[in-house]
């Protein structure tokens, strides 16, 4: 297995997990919006995307993804990375690869002398949940509101 980051050339594959994700969330399926909208985070450099990839039959197969937005922290005048999506294949999950996602994304965050890493998982995702405390993500206490526009 290889972690990596997407390119362009990879678009096709990505949008096909990434469309996986959002089903996974009930999204409605719209491969023409979702490539569009992968494109453009690529080709503007909006996100880092890591794949993670196995070898099926002599194919590469990308089987999960992390997508990081970057943000700014002004209290610490540093870079925050977003962990916005993190998907594993329902086939290939238990494996690891999320943690390996996870630690492509720590070593993005050290790279690029960021503050750390943030994310948001629903109260009900507890295998999420125990994932991320395992890797080291602690329980912010601070209150996070949301405001629809």
């Amino acid at each position: 297995m290889d972690i990596r980051k997407a390119e362009l050339n990879d678009l096709t594959p990505v949008v096909t997990i990434f469309e996986q994700y959002r089903d996974f969330y009930r999204c409605e399926n719209n491969t023409e919006l979702a490539t569009d909208f992968i494109k453009s985070r690529i080709e503007q450099k909006e996100s880092v995307i890591f794949i993670a990839e196995v070898l099926n039959n002599g194919e590469k197969t990308i089987v999960g993804f992390t997508q990081l937005y970057p943000l700014f922290s002004s209290t610490a005048m540093k870079k925050l990375w977003l962990l916005n999506d993190l998907f594993v294949d329902v086939n290939y999950r238990k494996q690891g690869i999320a943690e390996q996602l996870i630690a492509a994304s720590k070593a993005l965050a050290k790279e690029t002398d960021a503050r750390g890493l943030m994310l948001e998982t629903s109260s009900n995702n507890l295998p999420a949940q125990a994932l991320y405390e395992k890797v080291g993500f602690t329980q912010s206490q601070s209150f996070y509101y949301e405001l629809d526009v």
